[in-house]
């Protein structure tokens, strides 16, 4: 079987966008997934999704909730598994 008939009638994937905003320079604006980064650690602190902001250029971290990770996760965003040394 050849990869054209492997493949004859899938559709195009579309990246899933998500809204963002920078807490330094307040830009607002759309990410897609390849730009985010989610990192999942033992407790909620140790939980959170980060970004470079596309006006300004700050490294942004911010605390990602259960329904953060859900819909970033669910959206394609690389996900990082934080594990404990203890």
């Amino acid at each position: 079987m050849s990869a054209v008939t492997a493949f004859a009638g899938m559709r195009r994937v579309v990246e899933v966008m998500f809204r963002a905003a920078c807490p330094d320079c307040r830009a607002g604006f759309e990410l897609g997934a390849s730009a985010l980064r989610l990192a999942i650690g033992a407790s909620s602190r140790t939980t959170f999704y980060s970004f470079t902001c596309p006006e300004c250029g700050s490294a942004v971290r911010k605390p990602a909730g259960e329904r953060i990770v859900e819909l970033l996760t669910g959206g394609g965003v690389r996900t990082l598994r934080l594990h404990s040394t203890v």
